[in-house]
């Protein structure tokens, strides 16, 4: 996980995790329409996640 995926986690969550799927896209969206703290979190568990 680079600084500046970090980084874009953090100010767009969707864009950040654009290379790993729809699936993670839509998840990510959605989370973030619920709230922006969740929608950070879930980007940074989906970056991290090595598989």
């Amino acid at each position: 996980m680079s600084f500046w995926r970090v980084i874009l986690s953090i100010l767009f969550p969707p864009l950040s995790v654009i290379d790993k799927g729809c699936g993670s896209i839509t998840i990510v969206f959605i989370l973030t329409l619920f709230g922006w703290v969740p929608g950070v979190i879930a980007a940074l568990v989906i970056l991290n996640n090595n598989k």
